[in-house]
């Protein structure tokens, strides 16, 4: 595939993503699906781990899901996102 196929190939999609939506309304489906696709980005080397510690968990009621996953992910509390922004490189 050459470069002028490739560029053809991503306008195609993004004709397809942009479908019923208006100009305007770009923003409100394209930052969202932006944002998601980076956390999944950045979480992905830990998601195994998380999503087996919140099986494990899943027992429990009440506000303890949060802090622990949060270790699990290696995010601390959830506010260092430096140290995760490191990791992705």
């Amino acid at each position: 595939m050459n470069h002028q196929d490739l560029a053809n190939f991503i306008w195609q999609i993004a004709d397809l993503l942009r479908g019923p939506y208006r100009p305007p309304q770009y923003e409100r489906v394209m930052l969202p699906l932006t944002v998601l696709r980076r956390f999944d980005c950045i979480l992905q080397p830990t998601k195994a781990d998380v999503v087996a510690h919140f099986k494990r968990l899943k027992k429990y009621s009440g506000n303890v899901h949060d802090p622990k996953l949060n270790r699990v992910a290696g995010g601390g509390d959830g506010a260092d996102s430096a140290r995760r922004d490191d990791r992705v490189k």
